[in-house]
């Protein structure tokens, strides 16, 4: 999810916000109207119904914020009704730092929905996975909870526990998860280094302001030690910027290369999204790895380089997280976050409830290393006493590249392009 974006969405909304308004009683005006008109009357007519015959006295504003939530998440899991407080608090959380888990969510057929654990985090480190679907927060049942009252009772904190019951595919028996909350500050840029001879790797953790400028300087690092090949790793990536997705793109296209597009029923949310820069790596071989966790800007990255065919997309099938959402000023402070637009590969392709398909694709699973080790403990004693131990550094990134076949495929696939693409003499 585009979570820093928002900001930026909100400051243009405060300046367009009568625009859009005056705009869509037009549309009312022109043809609309009586239909309208005619549901409204049902609905003024329920109000009061409620008012005068339920058994309690309701406050007038409580029914209709009621309904306006309703209306809302009636649209899609990405729309949604704030009230003044949830606005402001909107507004003023810019700094990417708060008591949390660790775990970028959506709402998928009723049930809160992880989109991705975010790496050394709690949820992380307490084996959430994407996918995971979660019933129960401190056994309280949330089917048809929002977003924003599912992140209220995720917060809190630093140190304090919240207990979350989750369903996981593929599982018989609920899992049951006692988590402590911790300050989440996400490096964006991680692991940068050279796995082999001449193949650099970067993991983009996730896409804020910084990291196109972080990522040139990760590209010129791995220059400075020779790099020929490079594996842009976007797993359990769940986005950011769009900016930041495009201008991470543009490092490795031609210029004035279209990234991503935006098409929605106005012709001003109809937007063009180009590479404005020459690249210095727009020849080198590249690997982009991917799987269900990679959503949003990763699967924009993913996209764009995969039309272009300026790399091989290795892993699984993304999120498919690909609609804009647009914040919506009303006048007594609340406001609406609507879903406005969505967002297309160069070549057309919609990455809405689609993702991104591998070009070849490699479901995670750890390597096996006991038939390794079985092999080592029967070498003949005479020959193990003339081998010198290796020492390997104590690096958990390390101990992970042994593990990870997914990673271990894409060094053997850009290894092959590279003896291909040597020079013959």
């Amino acid at each position: 999810m585009f979570k820093n974006k928002k900001v930026v969405i909100i400051s243009i909304v405060l300046c367009l916000g009568l625009f859009v308004t005056f705009g869509a009683f037009a549309k009312i005006e022109r043809g609309t109207k009586d239909d309208t008109y005619k549901e409204l009357n049902i609905f003024a007519d329920a109000l009061s119904m409620i008012q005068n015959q339920y058994v309690d006295e309701s406050k007038p504003k409580d029914l209709i914020y009621g309904a306006m939530k309703g209306m809302l998440s009636a649209l899609d899991p990405y729309s949604e009704f704030l009230s003044p407080e949830e606005y402001e608090e909107l507004k003023s959380d810019t700094e990417g730092r708060f008591g949390g888990l660790g775990i970028e969510i959506t709402i998928l057929n009723d049930l809160i929905t992880v989109v991705s654990p975010i790496e050394g985090t709690p949820a992380w480190d307490a084996g959430i996975k994407a996918g995971d679907r979660i019933v129960k927060i401190n056994d309280e049942i949330i089917k048809s909870y929002t977003l924003t009252d599912t992140v209220k009772l995720l917060r809190g904190e630093p140190g304090t526990k919240v207990k979350l019951t989750i369903w996981r595919q593929g599982e018989k028996n609920l899992l049951e998860l006692d988590i402590k909350r911790a300050m989440i500050k996400v490096d964006d840029i991680k692991d940068v280094r050279m796995l082999d001879p001449g193949i650099g790797y970067i993991r983009i953790a996730e896409f804020s302001e910084k990291v196109p400028g972080d990522l040139e300087k990760a590209l010129s690092k791995l220059g400075s030690e020779n790099m020929k090949a490079i594996i842009i790793d976007v797993r359990n990536n769940p986005g950011g910027l769009l900016d930041a997705g495009v201008k991470v793109a543009e490092q490795f296209l031609d210029k004035d290369k279209i990234i991503v597009s935006t098409k929605g029923r106005d012709n001003f949310q109809n937007l063009e999204f180009k590479s404005r820069r020459i690249s210095s790596y727009k020849d080198i071989p590249m690997v982009v790895l991917i799987n269900k966790g990679s959503a949003s800007a990763s699967e924009i990255l993913a996209g764009a380089l995969q039309d272009y065919k300026r790399a091989i997309i290795i892993g699984e099938t993304t999120f498919g997280k690909g609609s804009v959402q647009t914040v919506l000023p009303l006048s007594d402070g609340s406001a609406i976050k609507l879903t406005t637009s969505k967002y297309y590969t160069p070549l057309g392709r919609s990455i809405h409830e689609k993702g991104i398909s591998p070009d070849i694709e490699i479901k995670f699973e750890l390597q096996d290393l006991k038939k390794t080790e079985e092999m080592d403990d029967n070498i003949p004693e005479e020959i193990t006493k003339e081998l010198e131990p290796i020492k390997e550094p104590n690096d958990p990134f390390t101990e992970r590249l042994k593990v990870d076949n997914q990673l271990s495929r894409a060094v053997d696939i850009l290894k092959g392009l590279l003896i291909y693409n040597k020079p013959k003499g």
